[in-house]
Formats: structure tokens, sequence, C-alpha cells
């Protein structure tokens, strides 16, 4: 028995260390800090889009001494050869414009750079190379610039905002630095849609998180919002990467945000990015009978309509858009994945996860500062 921990002990010795993370006591390595010109401060120009076509418009708006700050980490976004990007800004700006920076108008806001899995690593690892190495790399990153931001925020209460990888590196940081710490009483509330959170079939505990619950109510804090969206009548295939747990007597956590604790279909306020370069299934979305939008963004209040589903091991948001005969808005949302021509099936509505309820995530932050 000796020899072979001796031998697991020169194994381990023999992975190299992941390289030290970046020293986030640097502006330089923030997307965005409070107080900094940056593109979390900057308002959005957006439009209102309802079944009348193009209503009013104007910017998004920055709070002045709100109550949270919120920590982000952003989604697979870098196209830097190599597994790890490096720390030079590029498509990570475009992410937070999108995902984040909405939310600089209920909490203060902090997105760190870091070395993420680039999209060349999420590839190899399709076709089953080890990327955990580079995981490590991009954990250690976030886990460093975590902790720098208790360090600056000192103590106030706090939210953290993920998605896709985002959401897979919080998740990891909520399991070893939150969970049974003194940082679990100060987290408000974790949103981290677009990676599987399992949980025990019919529970709200257990599974990925050992103490932290699911949402069950707008304004309950320490608890968690997770979702994988995927088109009605398309639900997750077996074996999906989101949607579809691995393990027995698990399921994929869903928590509406349009209506946490319901299983019923719930209108969602949604912010859609209407100059995307992304694929669409049947083409370009013609946003409104009117023409073009007027902004890059606008904003629809019951276009789409979610609801929560579990099934054995699937779990996922079911989403739906509305259709209004005469109505000058469209009735075709975006989201899916494509590659080479083709759609992923296994990855649903992947890239609509954040702009499809962005509305109802920025109200349950609202939710839990009152």
């Amino acid at each position: 028995m000796s020899l072979l921990l001796a031998l697991a002990a020169q194994a381990a010795a023999a992975q190299p260390a992941p390289p030290a993370a970046p020293d986030y006591r640097r502006s330089e390595h923030w997307l965005c800090l409070p107080g900094q010109k940056d593109v979390c401060n900057t308002p959005l120009p957006t439009t209102a889009l309802t079944p009348r076509g193009y209503g009013s418009n104007g910017p998004s708006t920055v709070a002045s001494g709100p109550k949270l700050d919120c920590f982000y980490v952003y989604p697979t976004v870098s196209q830097d050869r190599g597994m790890n990007s490096d720390l030079v800004v590029s498509e990570e700006k475009a992410a937070a414009s999108s995902q984040f920076a909405r939310f600089s108008g209920v909490c203060r806001p902090y997105a760190p750079v870091y070395r993420q899995m680039t999209s060349a690593a999420i590839g190899a690892a399709a076709l089953g190379r080890d990327i955990m190495p580079n995981f490590a790399i991009a954990y250690g990153d976030v886990r460093e610039a975590f902790r720098n931001f208790r360090a600056r925020n000192r103590g106030r209460p706090f939210v953290l905002v993920g998605h896709s990888q985002g959401s897979w590196l919080l998740q990891r940081l909520i399991a070893e630095e939150i969970e049974g710490k003194p940082n679990a009483s100060e987290m408000a509330l974790a949103i981290i849609p677009g990676f599987n959170v399992l949980v025990p079939d019919g529970k709200t505990i257990g599974g990925t998180f050992k103490s932290t619950p699911l949402c069950e109510r707008a304004g309950q804090r320490g608890c968690v919002v997770s979702y994988v969206s995927f088109r009605t009548n398309n639900p997750p295939p077996p074996g999906a990467l989101f949607g579809y747990a691995p393990a027995p007597g698990m399921t994929v956590a869903c928590t509406n945000p349009a209506a946490l604790g319901s299983r019923g279909w719930a209108k969602m306020d949604s912010y859609w990015p209407t100059r995307t370069t992304y694929a669409v299934p049947g083409g370009p979305i013609r946003w409104s009978t009117e023409g073009a939008p007027p902004t890059p963004f606008v904003r629809t209040e019951g276009l789409a309509s979610g609801r929560c589903v579990n099934a054995g091991p699937r779990g996922y948001l079911e989403v739906r858009t509305n259709v209004t005969p005469g109505a000058k808005w469209s009735d075709r949302i975006g989201g899916e994945v494509g590659v080479g021509g083709l759609f992923i099936p296994g990855w649903g509505m992947h890239l609509a996860d954040v702009p499809v309820a962005q509305g109802d995530l920025l109200g349950l932050v609202e939710a839990v500062a009152r």
C-alpha cells in the first residue's frame, strides 16, 4: 500500500502546477470595476418592441449607490489560439456588454479578465481530450479574482452572475469558497444559467451543492437560479451536454426566472441583441414589419414564454414564442448553436439563456436588494 501511495504522489508531483493567476490588484485585469469607465458602465441604447411595433427608446441605467455588488464570469467567447485564452481583451467586451452591463443598474459591477478555456478547448473536449488542466488555469484565475473582489467590496452583500463556462466555474467557486464559509451569509444570490446544476429528482438541494438551495421565490436570499433553455417540442436528447443528468437519481435543475417555484408557463422579459452574427434557424430575424431596429438592443415583454420541465434525468427551461395574429413584432427568436451550417441538438437554445430572461433576472436582483 505504501508503494502505491508513493507512486501516486510521484504521479501527482509530475503534473505541472497551473501558472500563477494575474495580479487582480491591478485594474487592467478587470473588464469592469465600479466607477471605472468601461463596458459595464456604458449605457446601452435599447428600443421597446411590442405587438404594435417599435415604441420608446433610451439607454440602460447605471445605478448610483446600489446596495449590492455583482461578480460576473463571462462564457466561452475566446477565439485565441491554444487551449486557454490570453489576457488581451477582445471578444470578452461584447459578452459583458450584452449579458452583464445592464446589471450596473441594480448593483456595482465587477468582471475579471481570466484565462478561460477557448473555443478550441471546447472542441477538443468534444473529441475526448482531457481539458481539466485548462479548467484548472481558468478556475485559478476566477478564484483569485473573487478573493480580490471580496477584499475590495469589504463585506457588502454580493450576487454571482455567469453563463456557460462562467457558470461552471462559479459552481466550483460556490462549492469551495462559499459553502460553509463566512461568504455564505453574504451571497445574496447566484445567477448561473447555461450549465447543468444537478439536484436529486424532486429536491431543491443536494447534488452539485451541499447546502445551497435552488431559488423558489423572488426575494429569497442565498439561493441559486439555474436553467438551460430548449425550444418547445425539442427537448434534450439522451446524453445531451445540457439538460440531461448523467447520474442516476439526478435531474438538471430548472428555476424559471420569470416565475420562481412555478411549473407553469410565464411570459418573459427579454433583451435581445439585434446585430448579432450568430446563425439562426430559418435565417436572420426580421424583428418588426416596421423595418430594422433603431438601436442595437430591443426589449420584448411577452414575446417569449418559458416553463420548467423535469422528467427523470431531463431538466430544462422550455421556451416558446407567443404568436399574435396581425402583430408587428417577430414571431421568431434565435438561440441555437450552429457549427458548419448545422445546429447542435444537445446545446438547445444556449445562446438565448441570458437574453430571453434578462429583464426577469434583473428583477430578481432588485428583489433581494429590497
